[in-house]
C-alpha cells in the first residue's frame, strides 16, 4: 500500500457539501482511534463518538489518550453510563454522577474536543439543559454568605453533611471552616469564613486533610440529577399519581421523596421531577460532528 493511500485511510474525509453521511472503512484495531484523533486535529468542531457499550467507550478513550498528545487543546470528554440496572435499588457512584454533571455543564460551550458516549447512555432522558446553569452556585473570596441559607440550599441540591469530606457531594462544617467537594471538581475545597464573609478558599488532600493551594473562586454544581426542591417534589408526586395505580403512600420511593429524601435508584424516576426533559444532543453545539459521521462499532 502506498504512503498516500495509508494517509487517506488514517485521515478519512468529512462529508462534503450536500452530504449528510459518510462511511469509513478499512480501519482495524486501534486504527479507528488514530483516525478519530487525526480528525480532531483537522477540525475546529466538537466530535461525538457513539460506542456500542461502556467497555468499548473505555477502550476508545484509552487509545485516544495515546494518540492525542495535547489534551489541553483537544480534550477527551466522557459522559459515563449510570452503570446500574433500570429501577434497581442502587444509585450510581458519586464520581459517575460528578462526571456526568460536569460534562453536561461544559458541553454547550465546547468548541473543540472528542466526546465519547455509549449508545445506551445516549438513549437516557436527561435533566433540562438549563437546570445546571440556573442551580449552580459561585463562591468568591470576599463574598458575603448567609450560612444557614447556604446550608439549606446545599441540602436541597443533594449535598450530604458528614464529619469528614471524602467524596463528591459531601460537606463538613467545623467551626469557621466549611469543607465541600463540589460535583465536577478534581479536589475538594476548604472555605474559611470570617463571620459571614469568605476569607479564603483552598484545595485540600482527602487522605491527609491538609490544605494545598489557594483559589479565588469555585463553582458548586447540584449533587444530583433529580431536583429534590419543593417544586420538583410536588411535580414528582403529581406525575406519580397520574402514571401509577394503587395507593402511593404504600410505595417506599414515593414516601421518601415526599419527605425530601433521595432513595437509592431515584435516577430512573428523573422524568417525573421535571416539566420537560432533554436528550444529550440538545446540550451539544449544533455545528458538531455527530455519531452519524464518526461511529465506533464492534467488529
Amino acid at each position: 500500500m502506498s504512503e498516500s493511500v495509508r494517509q487517506n485511510v488514517l485521515s478519512p474525509k468529512l462529508p462534503e457539501s450536500g452530504q449528510s453521511r459518510i462511511n469509513w472503512s478499512r480501519l482495524y484495531g486501534s486504527a479507528r482511534s488514530l483516525a478519530i484523533a487525526n480528525l480532531a486535529t483537522q477540525t475546529q468542531k466538537p466530535i461525538i463518538v457513539v460506542t456500542a457499550d461502556t467497555i468499548s467507550a473505555v477502550n476508545l478513550i484509552n487509545e485516544l489518550n495515546v494518540y492525542i498528545k495535547d489534551s489541553s487543546s483537544i480534550p477527551i470528554i466522557t459522559f459515563p453510563d449510570w452503570e446500574t440496572l433500570p429501577y434497581d435499588l442502587f444509585s450510581p457512584y458519586q464520581d459517575i454522577i460528578s462526571d456526568r454533571l460536569q460534562t453536561l455543564f461544559n458541553l454547550p460551550n465546547t468548541k473543540q474536543g472528542i466526546l465519547v458516549v455509549p449508545i445506551t447512555t445516549v438513549m437516557h432522558r436527561l435533566l433540562p439543559s438549563d437546570y445546571l446553569f440556573s442551580n449552580s452556585l459561585v463562591l468568591d473570596v470576599g463574598q458575603s454568605v448567609k450560612l444557614e441559607a447556604f446550608r439549606k440550599q446545599l441540602n436541597q441540591q443533594g449535598y450530604r453533611f458528614v464529619d469528614q469530606v471524602t467524596e463528591h457531594g459531601e460537606v463538613s462544617k467545623r467551626g469557621s471552616l466549611l469543607d465541600i467537594f463540589p460535583m465536577g471538581a478534581i479536589n475538594p475545597f476548604r472555605i474559611d469564613l470570617l463571620d459571614d464573609e469568605v476569607d479564603s478558599i483552598r484545595t485540600f488532600d482527602i487522605e491527609t486533610q491538609r490544605s494545598i493551594y489557594k483559589v479565588e473562586t469555585i463553582r458548586v454544581l447540584p449533587a444530583r440529577e433529580v431536583a429534590l426542591v419543593d417544586e420538583g417534589i410536588a411535580r414528582f408526586r403529581a406525575n406519580w399519581r397520574a402514571r401509577f395505580e394503587g395507593n402511593p403512600a404504600q410505595c417506599p420511593v414515593y414516601r421518601d421523596v415526599s419527605q425530601s429524601l433521595a432513595p437509592a435508584g431515584i435516577e430512573y424516576y428523573l422524568p417525573l421531577f421535571y416539566e420537560e426533559t432533554s436528550v444529550l444532543f440538545e446540550n451539544i453545539p449544533g455545528d458538531c460532528i455527530t455519531g452519524k459521521a464518526v461511529c465506533y462499532k464492534k467488529i
